[in-house]
């Protein structure tokens, strides 16, 4: 019986330490530069809440789509901030969709570079619902 009650407080435990780290996942597929500051303002916004609370948070920005521009330099409404939030939040990240790239790329006849903190991920779609699959909390501002 003790056997049991110490599992039970193991996996209560761990039940507890898992939901400690909050996963925050924003959904961004448009040019828009209002849009784009939102997204930036609703991470920054997310981190500061949860940083104040002394809770952990990791914030991914999935970009894919017209929302792609967000990451291409020279290109980007909010290159400056994008590059800042990368700089100062090592809990905010960065995904570009490596679909949309191609397409940018076949559009353009050369291959389009994005900013160094975009991290690629194969479809932005699909890494929406994967991460919403592992319990990620889906925000489109």
């Amino acid at each position: 019986m003790r056997f049991l009650t110490l599992m039970t407080a193991l996996f209560l435990a761990a039940t507890v330490n898992a939901a400690d780290k909050h996963r925050i996942v924003l959904h961004l597929d448009e040019a828009d530069p209002a849009r784009q500051e939102l997204v930036l303002n609703n991470a920054s916004n997310i981190n500061k809440y949860y940083q104040d609370k002394g809770e952990e948070v990791e914030i991914e920005i999935v970009a894919y789509g017209p929302g792609l521009t967000m990451l291409v330099p020279g290109k980007s409404p909010v290159e400056e901030r994008v590059v800042s939030i990368a700089q100062n939040f090592e809990n905010v990240s960065f995904q570009a969709c490596a679909n949309t790239l191609s397409k940018m790329s076949q559009k353009a006849g050369k291959q389009v570079e994005l900013m160094p903190q975009a991290k690629m991920v194969p479809s932005g779609v699909v890494h929406l619902v994967e991460r919403q699959e592992q319990g990620w909390s889906y925000i489109r501002p």
